[in-house]
């Protein structure tokens, strides 16, 4: 239904009987804690509203966490508002911050109030998705390794993880309670728990009982704004079931899935056509929301990597899928990922290895050039300028309005403007389909597009929103074939910008309110012509030539532009960047790659925005008329101002010169970081693995005593066991089964002895080896040392499945001769485990190897008298080197020059090395050649020093005999780089290596 004015914001304090009862607004919610009535946040069947105001909740998804740079987090903020978003969800990772039990930490580079206010100086909605569980393809599903130590199942409202919760919960509650737009904050919405929806027995479906009792955790931390929820799928439970714990019902859709090998290939099934009678059914009082819509896709270990998956969800998907969205009357829209960042430091998950691209909108490297950015742009914009999008009334899809059946035709109406979603019948043709369009108007009745001749053309895998009745300012356009792009109305003027793509034939009719028209630019191509009825029918065609536009003035002062939708791309309606400013600003340019933010004061025009060529500026509207200054990043233009207020300038573009060291020259130090298997190594510090039952319940122990590393605090990077025994002369074989996650690997030493490698399979995260000893005489004494590549935790989606409870770790041996009690064992791993000795950079960065436990990794490390040696040339024997080297860099300012580190992949045939590369301490990249995909490393600036000293370290870990080298060396790969108005960088903390306590 529609209620006729904004509802007071439904609380989380909601009682089942106070629905019952049929309370929707104006409620009043009160209980041992505080009232939590607020209403800025409110909303009806059809959209939210702030403030009293209907708002389109335009998102992009970006984790704060995945670039380890706060002072970075500013330029993706201004990417994601310049694209039209008006609101920015994040996950938050529980892992991170509380990685000790009860020690929360959320400072420096994990602060969030960072975060908070630089999304609202740049003019966005925040919406926080803190979990506790969030999945998001990181290490546990944001779980923190502990909790594989809490009995019970996870995820449900177990007396035991309930409590292991509450710290978490109270602590991350409080920061985004402090946030809300109630506290003068961004955040407009708050996501309860993540996709809580898949169960095994004896949890037949969700056990919604914790559901209900994180709501009560977030209650009395001070959250008061609207909650959501996000189904995987619309099944309804929560509405079902609990429907007083959230307050607006939404799910997620990934329709293409992730079958990015085959970018081409879109399923037969893969667009949705329930939806809206699924949502009408399930949630027929609150606005349609979709907390996740795929922007991406995932990759795992061995799969053909992430510009494969920008091209399987590319523009046209966005274009077919997005506005699919739309046509079912999605208010509350989530593209998950915009910017997907770097899984560094070992956060990702099991499954997946360094980069977290996603195929995003922004790149991992922080670019917009991917097209896909510039489609949602023109989307995202035109919300900005159709409020009565938000209104409309939907309808199913119907062939009613075409004249051909292999269009579909979905109608969203008010009671004037008209939107008419239309697509391929079979959606992912890739044919191209004429077809004639009726038209519902108010005035005209209904009316078959085109009228001039000729057909409209849906050309491959393509969507339009058509409209009729549609206000402009003043004016009032009939209908119009071509999209909207934005539309502003000035003192002088009314400027309307439209677009189609190559090779489609246009029409569109305007009410006469003035004295005829004109046109302006593309006579030739223009077809102009007075209807019966007294209106204005504008007919045109859309060449291959991206130039290609046509400009008409109807009605005096009403100038309509026509543009190619390939030059629509370079038009930009940017912000102020005033701050809290959620909208943008009434200024239409052309300006290229990138514009920032437009702020006029008085007769000066001041535009930031960044650029990769010489590029043209044309300004059409809202320039201040008789412009006195024009700057571009704060230099001055030169600009020509036309008597009808079109600014035209150029800013030049001059390529840096950029001279980067040979990293293969450099002066690297080597220092062997496998001096566990040295007959003196003394490994009496290490943890005693000792645990006759272990507290991970998920399976029993296979072993004598418990070997998971997690049993004894360690969950990230690598571990290593030593397993000491003495020999009876009746040794022949070790027969070892361990475990890391997929993709892993794991070697084994007897004493100094190479045994043998698992050198890991894709897609397997355990691994059977059995390995020939040596002779050895009765008596004597020996230790086996292990080493397991821990690849990360796996993520807990199913209730009752506890897959974050799969340990880490020797999983089952048998030593020939022996009894498996025998071998009396030692556990390592990360310094300090749960109580991790980096806190500058968190929990996960560091592994268990012995320069890791050093600290070796982080700047000036005490290499003096460390031998010369090269990763280039590499070790002649299986074992694990550490390699390190300092260099200067001196990048020009005011220049994005995003520098990344590559390597050679491996030959078939050649050696098997896994390897590490850490930048001024933070650990950037985890390279497997022999499965791959990932040979090349994005490190932003702010990790690395473009303007001063960096320190670069490299584990090579040798798999098999011959030893392990890189061949080719490491060398630089620079990306576009672009003249930038962002400013300067500044260095996240990189503490550097001071003696540690306590490593051994």
């Amino acid at each position: 239904m529609l209620f006729s004015k904004p509802l007071q914001g439904l609380s989380l304090g909601l009682t089942l009987a106070t629905l019952a009862a049929g309370v929707h607004g104006n409620a009043r919610s009160t209980d041992n804690l505080q009232s939590r009535e607020q209403d800025i946040v409110t909303w009806d069947d059809h959209s939210l509203f702030v403030h009293g105001e209907r708002l389109m909740v335009f998102s992009a998804e970006f984790h704060p966490f995945r670039l380890p740079v706060p002072s970075l987090w500013p330029d993706i903020l201004q990417k994601i508002k310049a694209a039209g978003y008006n609101c920015v969800s994040i996950y938050i990772d529980w892992h991170l911050l509380e990685a000790k039990r009860g020690d929360f930490r959320a400072d420096g580079i994990f602060a969030l109030e960072p975060f908070f206010e630089a999304a609202k100086k740049a003019g966005l909605y925040v919406l926080p998705r803190p979990g506790p569980y969030i999945n998001a393809e990181v290490s546990g599903g944001g779980f923190p390794g502990w909790l594989t130590r809490v009995p019970g199942a996870l995820r449900t409202g177990s007396e035991a993880f309930m409590n292991a919760t509450d710290h978490y919960t109270s602590e991350i509650g409080k920061i985004i309670a402090d946030a809300q737009i109630t506290n003068g904050g961004p955040v407009i919405l708050f996501q309860v728990e993540n996709e809580y929806q898949h169960a095994l027995d004896p949890f037949p479906m969700p056990e919604y009982g914790y559901w209900e009792g994180v709501v009560e955790q977030y209650r009395r931390s001070g959250i008061v704004v609207p909650s959501i929820n996000n189904e995987a799928h619309m099944y309804g439970y929560i509405t079902a079931h609990t429907p007083a714990s959230v307050d607006i019902y939404g799910h997620d859709g990934y329709p293409l899935g992730f079958d990015c090998e085959n970018p081409q290939q879109w399923p037969e099934d893969g667009l949705p056509t329930d939806w809206l009678e699924k949502n009408n059914r399930i949630a027929p009082d609150t606005p349609y929301t979709i907390p996740e819509f795929q922007g991406g896709g995932f990759q795992h270990w061995g799969q053909s990597g992430f510009e494969d998956c920008a091209l399987l969800l590319n523009m046209e998907f966005e274009r077919v899928l997005y506005k699919n969205n739309y046509a079912v009357g999605a208010t509350i829209f989530n593209i998950y990922m915009t910017f997907g960042g770097t899984n560094w430091g070992n956060l990702g998950h099991a499954e997946g290895f360094t980069s977290y691209d996603y195929g995003a909108q922004i790149t991992e490297e922080r670019q917009v050039w991917r097209e896909k950015y510039s489609e949602v742009k023109l989307q995202a914009n035109f919300f900005h300028v159709s409020p009565a999008y938000l209104a409309a009334d939907r309808f199913n899809s119907s062939l009613q309005y075409t004249n051909n059946g292999d269009i579909t035709v979905t109608p969203a109406t008010t009671d004037t403007t008209k939107f008419y979603i239309t697509r391929h019948t079979q959606y992912d043709s890739v044919e191209s389909v004429p077809y004639r369009l009726t038209v519902k108007t108010t005035d005209h009745g209904d009316i078959e597009v085109p009228q001039l001749g000729g057909d409209l053309i849906l050309n491959r895998r393509d969507t339009k929103i058509h409209v009729s009745d549609y206000p402009v300012g003043d004016e009032h356009v009939i209908y119009s074939s071509a999209e909207v792009f934005t539309w502003k109305k000035y003192d002088d003027k009314t400027v309307l910008v439209v677009y189609g793509g190559p090779g489609e034939h246009h029409e569109m009719a305007v009410e006469n309110r003035g004295n005829g028209f004109n046109v302006l630019q593309g006579e030739q191509d223009v077809k102009v012509k007075k209807a019966d009825d007294g209106y204005t029918i504008i007919s045109w065609n859309i060449s291959d030539d991206v130039e290609d536009r046509k400009v008409v003035r109807v009605n005096d002062n009403f100038y309509i532009y026509m543009l190619n939708r390939n030059e629509a791309y370079n038009f930009w309606v940017p912000p102020t960047g005033a701050g809290t400013d959620y909208g943008t600003s009434d200024i239409i340019l052309k300006a290229g790659y990138l514009l920032r933010t437009a702020q006029r004061d008085g007769k000066t025009l001041h535009l930031v925005g960044d650029v990769n060529a010489t590029t043209p500026i044309e300004i059409i509207g809202g320039a201040p008329p008789k412009l006195e200054k024009l700057t571009f990043n704060g230099r001055p233009l030169h600009f020509q101002q036309t008597n009808l207020g079109v600014v035209t300038a150029t800013v030049d573009f001059k390529e840096p010169k950029i001279k980067l060291p040979n990293l293969n020259k450099l002066k690297w130090k080597k220092i062997d970081s496998l001096p566990e298997i040295s007959r003196k190594y003394d490994d009496s510090d290490w943890v005693d693995a000792d645990l006759e039952e272990s507290p991970n319940d998920s399976a029993p122990i296979l072993t004598p005593v418990s070997l998971r590393a997690g049993d004894y605090g360690f969950h990230t990077g690598s571990v290593l066991f030593r397993g000491h025994f003495t020999a009876n002369g009746k040794e022949s074989v070790l027969n070892i089964t361990t475990q890391g996650g997929q993709a892993f690997g794991s070697s084994v030493w007897l004493d100094s002895t190479f045994l043998g490698s698992w050198v890991g399979e894709v897609e397997v995260d355990i691994g059977t080896v059995v390995l020939e000893l040596p002779k050895l005489k009765k008596g004597t004494k020996h230790v086996f040392t292990v080493v397991i590549d821990h690849m990360g935790l796996h993520g807990n989606y199913v209730i009752g499945e506890d897959t974050l409870k799969i340990p880490r770790g020797i999983i089952e041996y048998t030593l020939a001769g022996h009894e498996d009690d025998d071998i009396t064992w030692k556990v390592q791993g990360n310094l300090g485990g749960e109580d991790y000795r980096d806190k500058t950079r968190g929990p996960l960065n560091e592994g268990g190897m012995y320069i890791e436990r050093q600290g070796y990794h982080q700047p000036y490390p005490p290499s003096r008298k460390w031998k010369r040696g090269s990763p280039e040339k590499g070790l002649s024997k299986p074992g694990i080197a550490f390699y390190t080297t300092t260099f200067n860099l001196d990048i020009p300012r005011g220049y994005d020059v995003p520098l990344a580190l590559e390597f050679d992949v491996a030959p078939r045939g050649s050696s098997v090395y896994r390897v590490q590369l850490f930048v001024n301490g933070y650990q950037f990249g985890k390279f497997v050649p022999h499965i791959g995909p990932q040979s090349r490393f994005p490190i932003p600036e702010g990790i690395l020093n473009h303007h001063g000293e960096n320190t670069l370290g490299i584990t090579l870990w040798a798999m098999e005999e011959g030893g392990a080298k890189l061949d080719g060396g490491l060398r630089w790969d620079v990306s576009m780089v672009t003249e930038t108005g962002f400013g300067e960088i500044e260095m996240a903390p990189a503490p550097e290596w001071e003696p540690r306590e306590g490593a051994h």
